[in-house]
């Protein structure tokens, strides 16, 4: 069989074209299989061109999604409406107000002992569960009155050395960091907030507060040591949020020249 001469690629990139572009996982596989399929035809003779090089190449740039936050005034809002008239109650206040105020992960809070509890200074001192990093917090007046409230009040009588226990006898410690999901996630539905869309457990808590220092300005190296990062690189996650930082950064687009449009060059102007 005699080689082809040349092939008119126009119907093929007009067939790229019409692809629906938020489909990527779709518009990857047609193109690497149309490069394939023509750099076969190559090899085996049929074409004199390896028509596969034309091909567009798919450059898949994959971000991480914008983690979920919520604005100053939901979060007043959140911790308002937990009811603290039982021992549940007053436990579940304390937990939020750890995520909301200090950005603690659940698992720490999960696992949170007396001993990192240092009233004489007012700090939480611990190792970090995920990253096995000390982390020193203020113990900050509303969260320290509401663990001892859940203390005083709420807290079944337990020698373990965990400061939450569950509410269901026999009462002891947290089987896993589940369980303080779950606990903010139903203060959340439970407030009336609009969580459509969003997440809106511990974590949601934690990017919020990044979200909240970012927006006063607080420098990079104070936020990685407020949220317990190994090192700002993970702190730089959390900058897509700063909008308002952004959007001085933004340049105008300059005019284009209307010579560009009448230009003549390639296929896509013929």
């Amino acid at each position: 069989m005699k080689a082809i001469d040349e092939i008119d690629l126009t119907f093929i990139l007009q067939y790229l074209n019409d692809l629906d572009s938020s489909k990527k996982t779709l518009v990857q596989a047609v193109l690497w299989t149309l490069r394939n399929f023509m750099k076969y035809l190559f090899l085996q003779g049929l074409t004199l061109v390896n028509y596969g090089e034309k091909i567009p190449k798919y450059k898949a740039v994959n971000q991480p999604k914008l983690p979920s936050t919520y604005s100053k005034e939901e979060i007043e809002k959140l911790i308002s409406t937990i009811r603290r008239d039982s021992p549940m109650g007053k436990r579940n206040y304390a937990i939020v107000l750890l995520a909301a105020r200090l950005g603690l992960r659940a698992s720490d809070i999960s696992r949170l002992k007396f001993e990192h509890l240092n009233w004489d200074t007012n700090q939480i001192r611990l190792k970090q569960v995920k990253t096995d990093k000390e982390l020193v917090l203020p113990l900050l007046a509303d969260i320290g009155n509401a663990i001892i409230d859940y203390l005083k009040y709420g807290r079944p009588p337990s020698q373990t050395p965990f400061v939450f226990l569950t509410g269901r006898p026999p009462c002891g410690p947290f089987p896993n960091s589940n369980v303080v999901t779950h606990i903010v996630q139903r203060a959340f539905r439970k407030s009336g907030i609009n969580i459509k869309g969003r997440k809106f457990g511990p974590h949601s808590l934690r990017h919020s507060l990044s979200s909240r220092l970012l927006e006063e300005r607080i420098v990079l190296p104070v936020i990685t040591e407020v949220l317990g990062h190994q090192n700002t690189n993970s702190t730089k996650y959390y900058l897509r949020i700063d909008l308002a930082s952004m959007q001085q950064c933004v340049l105008d687009v300059p005019a284009v020249s209307i010579n560009f449009y009448q230009q003549k060059a390639g296929i896509f102007y013929e």
